[in-house]
């Protein structure tokens, strides 16, 4: 009996035995088939990897050779048969618009800063510009601004073929009285590469658009670039300009006034022009005006030939003195009627947010501004749509925050009034 049982016991061991390594064998060979399995899976993401990294590297050697089959396609051939690069080529868009209160190049400043009322919106791409780019800037006071002199009539020979573009090296100088001076000792908008720079002040910042003062731009001027201006590395002291540079007087005109009619043939214009206007008020669009016509804004032919003007074909005009000039910073040409005999007689136009000012100038440089009449245009009423109403608010945020716009409003007499700081 003991015998029996103690082989019954064998047996059931040595099952359990069999059966634990028959486990372990299972066992065994399920981690075997997980192991080779996540190796395999390892190796297929290795080669994933790799491809991935091939391809990018392939994408990147792609555009790399892109770029030099660009440039070699801007690759100009000299005169004397040898291979010269013009200029590597570096194609760029505008990353946005300026929408300006001047509605032409005539009476645009020469300069930035001249005139303080002076206002443009600067609307950005949004398809090139997210709105998280421009934050932080309405923090800076000024700002640079680099566009394109897109109204130069000679833009399409001066990048395509350069050769018959007729390229003056040397320009005009308003301040010499017209004599000459070297291209890029001045600022014409007549260069090599029609670039400008300018700086403008920063009131404030909506979305995607960016209201300015001082600005020297006209209506429809494509931006390329703008930066923070930098006092600490910006403002040179101590920087140095010619003796001709600093001939500013005698841009500067004695007087400006207004005749006894001019308010009210400004006010049947106001009453549609307000609807799109950067300006409050009346008031403070004719204190632009006068702002503007501080400084003789006539081209070398008017001063030299004084002569009436019409309003009747002015781009033609201006397209064609542009060429013919070449005066600095902006060139003034309207429609030539027969010359008067006297030089108060001589009637002159300038053209604010579709406004045109009619304006007499004497001997003296005395001004007297005659009337106002309208020149809406159905393509300026499409585009302009950042008029003062949409930036009133931010504007009163900015002036209790001390800035050096400074808002005062009477609200029974519906007047409103900006003062700006000219230091």
């Amino acid at each position: 009996m003991a015998a029996a049982e103690g082989t019954g016991w064998v047996k059931i061991s040595a099952t359990a035995l069999a059966i634990a390594a028959v486990a372990a064998i299972v066992t065994g060979s399920f981690f075997n088939q997980k192991a080779r399995r996540l190796a395999s899976r390892i190796r297929e993401l290795e080669a994933s990897l790799a491809a991935a990294l091939e391809k990018s590297a392939s994408e990147r050697r792609g555009r790399t050779r892109a770029q030099q089959a660009l440039r070699n396609a801007f690759t100009q051939q000299s005169s004397d048969g040898s291979k010269q690069a013009a200029a590597s080529a570096y194609p760029m868009a505008p990353i946005g618009t300026v929408r300006s209160c001047f509605s032409t190049r005539n009476g645009t400043p020469r300069q930035p800063l001249l005139v303080p009322l002076a206002r443009a919106c600067l609307v950005f791409d949004a398809g090139r510009v997210p709105k998280e780019a421009l934050e932080g800037l309405a923090e800076y006071s000024h700002c640079w601004i680099l566009y394109v002199f897109h109204l130069n009539t000679d833009l399409d020979k001066l990048w395509r073929e350069p050769s018959r573009s007729k390229f003056k090296a040397k320009v005009r100088v308003p301040r010499l009285k017209g004599g000459k001076m070297g291209v890029l000792a001045t600022r014409s908008p007549h260069r090599p590469c029609p670039i400008g720079l300018t700086v403008a002040k920063v009131e404030a910042l909506d979305g995607h658009a960016l209201l300015l003062s001082g600005v020297d731009l006209v209506d429809g001027t494509p931006v390329l670039d703008i930066k923070p201006y930098l006092p600490y590395s910006d403002s040179i002291q101590g920087a140095t300009v010619p003796n001709w540079v600093k001939a500013d007087s005698m841009l500067a005109v004695a007087s400006v006034n207004f005749s006894p009619d001019f308010s009210s043939s400004l006010s049947g214009c106001w009453m549609q022009a307000a609807k799109q206007s950067l300006y409050a008020s009346q008031d403070e669009f004719q204190d632009l005006i006068k702002e503007l016509l501080s400084w003789d804004i006539r081209s070398l032919s008017q001063l030299n030939h004084p002569h009436n003007v019409s309003m009747e074909n002015e781009s033609h005009d201006v397209a064609r003195g542009l060429e013919d000039i070449g005066d600095e910073e902006t060139c003034q040409i309207l429609t030539e009627k027969p010359a008067s005999s006297s030089l108060g007689d001589v009637i002159y136009h300038l053209v604010v947010e579709e406004i045109d000012i009619s304006y007499r100038i004497d001997d003296s440089s005395n001004i007297l501004v005659e009337k106002a009449s309208s020149v809406f245009s159905n393509d300026r009423n499409s585009c302009h749509y950042y008029n003062y109403t949409m930036w009133k608010n931010k504007l009163s945020i900015q002036d209790h925050s001390a800035t050096n716009l400074q808002r005062v409003e009477m609200q029974e007499g519906r007047y409103v009034q900006f003062n700006r700081k000219t230091g």
